[in-house]
């Protein structure tokens, strides 16, 4: 299966037009044409219905795959490049929203104050943090989820990449200030299954993984809220617009909001660090900082 037609066939879904693909990709509409008719012969079915622009059953089938497969051709061209890198004293890291947080902050201050380093912050979304690094745009990632204690975070085959635990911390949800529940000392997620809920996939936890975790439907979206703003969503609950799931220190932070501990399933708030398996020197120092590695204690909930 070619690559480059590949990237043509998501190109085409994506947009849901010839022509729209052609002009992302720099091609002429007649080639993107030919790519689609290519790929279609080399798997021997229809994957993509002409009018209007849509995926086949087949080629739904195989979008399920395609962005991976592309993900990791990238990843590996990334890694090759990797070998023959000079040393440099940057250092680029790639955080999801609620993966930023004090901690971090007081270690890059740590690794700033050790040596000479000129460091970028990128808050993205979770999946971005993952493509950030496989694919060498950031030198390290931080990506946050929910998870038992001591259970590393449900996450995709990375590769060569390495994943350590950064840190664990407790559950939160935000309720508007005022909110009947907001008075009390904790509350089981169970019970709130069929509460109003923002579905913030990349800031909060994602409702798809509270139904997963909490064994139970519900965790139905009243109001959706795309993007890094973790202000943003608050100022949605603080409106009573519906409920989310933050860690309990950044939550307690939030304006308008009254966070109540998570007490029921068991869970944690836990952050892990993604690098490649030869991290640049800057990269290599900061996952001690926060890994612990040099003997400090980096804490999520530290004051």
């Amino acid at each position: 299966m070619d690559p480059h037609l590949l990237r043509t066939f998501v190109a085409v879904l994506d947009h849901r037009s010839f022509s729209l693909a052609a002009s992302a990709l720099g091609y002429t509409q007649s080639a993107v044409s030919q790519h689609i008719a290519a790929l279609e012969a080399d798997l021997g079915t229809r994957l993509v219905e002409r009018r209007p622009v849509a995926a086949t059953p087949a080629g739904a089938r195989l979008m399920e795959h395609a962005p991976a497969l592309l993900l990791r051709l990238e990843a590996a061209r990334a890694d090759l490049a990797r070998l023959h890198r000079a040393p440099s004293d940057r250092l680029t890291l790639a955080c999801s929203p609620a993966a930023l947080g004090a901690p971090v902050a007081r270690a890059l201050a740590r690794l700033r104050a050790s040596a000479r380093v000129d460091v970028e912050v990128r808050v993205v979304g979770r999946e971005a943090v993952i493509e950030e690094v496989l694919t060498a745009r950031a030198d390290l990632g931080l990506l946050d989820g929910v998870a038992a204690p001591s259970d590393p975070l449900p996450l995709p085959d990375l590769g060569p990449t390495v994943t350590l635990a950064a840190s664990e911390g407790p559950l939160a949800v935000i309720f508007p200030d005022g909110h009947p529940l907001a008075e009390r000392d904790a509350v089981r997620l169970t019970d709130l299954a069929q509460a109003q809920w923002i579905d913030s996939p990349d800031t909060a936890v994602p409702l798809d993984r509270l139904r997963a975790v909490c064994g139970a439907d519900g965790f139905r979206p009243r109001f959706r809220h795309l993007g890094t703003d973790i202000h943003g969503l608050a100022a949605l609950a603080a409106a009573d617009h519906g409920l989310a799931v933050l860690p309990l220190p950044l939550a307690a932070a939030l304006p308008g909001v009254t966070a109540v501990p998570v007490r029921h399933p068991r869970l944690v708030h836990r952050t892990e660090l993604l690098h490649p398996a030869d991290p640049s020197t800057p990269a290599r120092r900061l996952t001690g900082l926060l890994t612990h590695r040099d003997g400090s204690r980096v804490h999520e909930d530290a004051d």
